[in-house]
């Protein structure tokens, strides 16, 4: 698939619209933005290994991690990766699906889950 920066930005937004809103709603200070690939430093923090895809991935500090001395601090981010994300998909439908997933998962890291949380809350 061909997919332009205008089109992937259209199906975040989208992407966004569909998820629960009371979880849209609570993101404070947060960023969403794409890329076309992780750059170095994202693929390190994320332990990514050479063969790996990074779909998405939430650069921040967690809710749950915030005290009192949480304040003028920059927004946390949360990126999608456009190619990494259409090299798993080969249909628009499947694209679109893979895009609202990876957000949902990002952002479920936003409110303090760890992977196996976000398993078991999928399952």
């Amino acid at each position: 698939m061909n997919l332009s920066d205008e089109e992937f930005d259209h199906l975040i937004s989208a992407a966004m619209d569909d998820l629960p809103q009371k979880y849209i709603k609570g993101l404070d200070n947060v960023a969403i933005v794409y890329a076309d690939d992780p750059d170095e430093n994202q693929r390190q923090k994320s332990e990514l290994k050479p063969d790996s895809l990074l779909l998405g991935l939430y650069e921040g500090i967690p809710l749950t991690k915030r005290g009192a001395g949480y304040t003028f601090v920059l927004p946390d981010k949360i990126t999608l990766f456009k190619n990494p994300i259409l090299a798993v998909t080969s249909t628009p439908e499947q694209l679109y699906e893979q895009i609202k997933r990876t957000l949902w998962h990002e952002i479920a890291h936003y409110y303090g889950l760890n992977h196996d949380d976000i398993r078991r809350v999928q399952a």
